[in-house]
């Protein structure tokens, strides 16, 4: 039998977020007798799935960060070497132009830069290197790969989207396991002691990106109308402690959890009332996503792509520039339409716009095999 194509996912550090979902949710739906994934990462590293990477047979490469670059490139040109893998697919949007210069360097014939996400000025000196990197990100790779035409734009140019050089990748995901379950939506709410109260909640690492500072201003505003609600954070991330110190500041503990990195996210969102997306910006915006596959009402910054919104009725959007108050009353019409029959919103018109894993899974592997066998023909 023959062996299968070796892709080397090239994923900076792992750390539990929505980009690595992405990957990891391809993974497990491949055929791995035909598409195997070697994942390198970097040491800075929190979170790091070894088990389930082992049980369909990937292995797990650790090198030192990309902000150490020299050790950084001479590590990765190594691993290189000994893997000599069929494909590297980067995944470190502008940052992609180190590891596929190395590829580059080391022979590899096929390099994938995969852009996932954008940028915003708010974010002045991350945004300056992203600028800085962007034009060189298309010098390196033989393929251009993107989430959707948002991101694909900001990283490769619109011409390149133009004439069809990008290949899309839907954030697809299992859609049945995000379906509302009403049985779900009480035990994890009488887990924390909740009963009918309004539940806003926001999935994501904690970045100056993802704007969880901001979701704590707003829900403030949102108590004056519903003293009641709560609002519950899902994840982890260096901006966490500022966020559970301005929550303690403004005097809301009781109102506010914060529950963790979790392993049962796909969950809480039937729990919730709201989804509450505030980011700076967005490649797509996979909680989105997730949050139209449960049926739940989504209120997302005008910076998160219309592509991730499928089921309009369920979505609303609000500048950044927009005050606390004038999102908090968006809250508010949603607590006014809730919805205990979220059942009724079937999964079906996002999978049709691309987003079932099993599908996207099988294109993945289809357009593998297709550019592998493209790029022996030319040979």
């Amino acid at each position: 039998m023959a062996s299968p194509l070796h892709v080397a996912q090239i994923m900076g550090p792992m750390v539990g977020g929505g980009l690595e979902s992405t990957i990891l949710n391809h993974y497990r739906f491949l055929n791995h007798s035909q598409v195997q994934f070697d994942f390198i990462i970097q040491d800075d590293s929190t979170y790091i799935p070894i088990n389930e990477i082992n049980k369909y047979g990937g292995r797990i490469y650790t090198i030192p960060s990309y902000k150490h670059l020299a050790s950084y490139m001479k590590e990765l040109q190594a691993v290189y070497r000994k893997l000599k893998p069929d494909i590297v697919h980067s995944n470190m949007n502008s940052l992609s132009v180190f590891p596929l210069m190395a590829a580059k360097t080391a022979g590899i014939p096929i390099r994938i830069a995969h852009s996932h996400s954008t940028a915003n000025n708010r974010e002045i000196k991350r945004t300056i290197i992203k600028n800085t990197l962007r034009p060189l990100s298309r010098i390196y790779p033989t393929h251009l790969a993107a989430c959707g035409p948002h991101a694909a734009k900001w990283l490769f140019g619109e011409k390149a989207v133009l004439q069809g050089r990008v290949h899309y990748i839907n954030n697809a995901i299992e859609l049945q396991k995000f379906q509302f379950s009403s049985q779900k939506r009480l035990e994890l709410r009488h887990s924390i002691g909740l009963d009918e109260e309004f539940v806003v909640g926001q999935i994501g690492r904690f970045t100056s990106q993802k704007n969880q500072l901001f979701s704590i201003d707003i829900f403030r505003a949102l108590l004056q109308y519903l003293p009641d609600a709560k609002l519950i954070f899902l994840g982890d991330g260096e901006i966490l402690e500022a966020c559970k110190k301005k929550v303690h500041d403004y005097g809301i503990t009781r109102s506010v959890l914060f529950l963790g990195l979790r392993q049962d996210v796909s969950d809480w969102y039937s729990a919730f009332d709201a989804l509450l997306f505030p980011s700076l910006y967005e490649g797509l915006g996979m909680v989105a996503i997730e949050a139209q596959a449960s049926g739940l009402p989504v209120l997302a910054s005008d910076q998160v792509p219309q592509e991730a919104f499928i089921i309009e009725e369920l979505i609303s959007t609000a500048s950044l520039n927009e005050s606390p108050q004038h999102w908090a009353q968006l809250l508010v019409d949603k607590s006014r339409t809730r919805n205990h029959n979220r059942s009724m919103f079937s999964t079906a018109k996002l999978a049709q716009a691309g987003y079932d894993i099993q599908a996207s899974a099988t294109s993945l592997q289809k357009w593998y095999k297709d550019i592998s066998v493209s790029q022996l023909s030319e040979h």
